[in-house]
């Protein structure tokens, strides 16, 4: 799903489906110890897609354990090895992660979301009236993609790459997503001001989705400032 919308030199892994027995690092263990067995073997097969995928950079297995400050998501984020950026994602039926060396990439966002409507009442709740009309052309045109899920999922991604950069919390209306259902791309304008990074602010970023197996997957990444990457 993740191959080919992230570009080379990011590591992807993926598994449909979770995995019983993945051995946990104490760490890891103890963050989720009070957990019901579904969210503890969610838990432990995305962390062995993210282990799989620092593999591909020369990483050796280490504890990817939350230790995020801030609100909600935030606190549940992983600590990542020196060095690396990364983003995990989760939902019935798929785990996946993806890391890139900090020269390369300053930051990265990925989500993974069935292609299903969202529930009721939560449209309004992630959309701005901007947006409700080019979901409604979309869903006319394309019936086969839930246009409000995958704005939900690009929007979830935007996120996952805009807190590392800012430390600050974005809420669903501080970022209008257009979808290009030609090229499978997205862009998110910032309705507040973006991060700074390599010394100019961002107003908007950059994404790209797909729809396959009954999934609907974004992914959003941020180059590093062009010095670093020289460097």
């Amino acid at each position: 799903m993740l191959e080919g919308l992230l570009p080379e030199g990011v590591a992807v892994a993926e598994l449909f489906g979770s995995v019983e027995g993945v051995e946990l690092f104490p760490q890891e263990a103890e963050a989720v110890a009070g957990a019901v067995e579904k969210r503890r073997r969610e838990f432990a097969t995305v962390r062995l897609c993210a282990r799989r995928a620092l593999a591909r950079l020369g990483v050796a297995p280490r504890p990817l354990a939350p230790g995020g400050s801030g609100p909600g998501w935030a606190r549940r984020a992983p600590r990542w090895p020196d060095g690396v950026v990364g983003s995990m994602t989760h939902c019935a039926g798929y785990h996946a992660a993806a890391v890139a060396p900090v020269a390369s990439v300053a930051a990265l966002g990925v989500d993974g979301e069935p292609n299903e409507p969202v529930p009721e009442g939560v449209r309004e709740l992630i959309t701005l009236p901007e947006e409700r009309p080019v979901l409604d052309r979309l869903g006319a045109a394309r019936p086969g993609v839930h246009w409000d899920r995958l704005l939900f999922s690009a929007k979830e991604s935007v996120y996952k790459a805009w807190f590392p950069l800012t430390g600050r919390w974005l809420d669903f209306d501080q970022c209008a997503i257009t979808p290009d259902p030609e090229r499978g791309t997205f862009t998110a304008v910032l309705k507040v001001p973006g991060p700074v990074v390599g010394g100019v602010r961002l107003d908007r970023l950059d994404g790209r989705w797909r729809v396959r197996h009954g999934l609907v997957v974004t992914a959003v990444l941020v180059p590093a400032p062009t010095s670093e990457r020289a460097g």
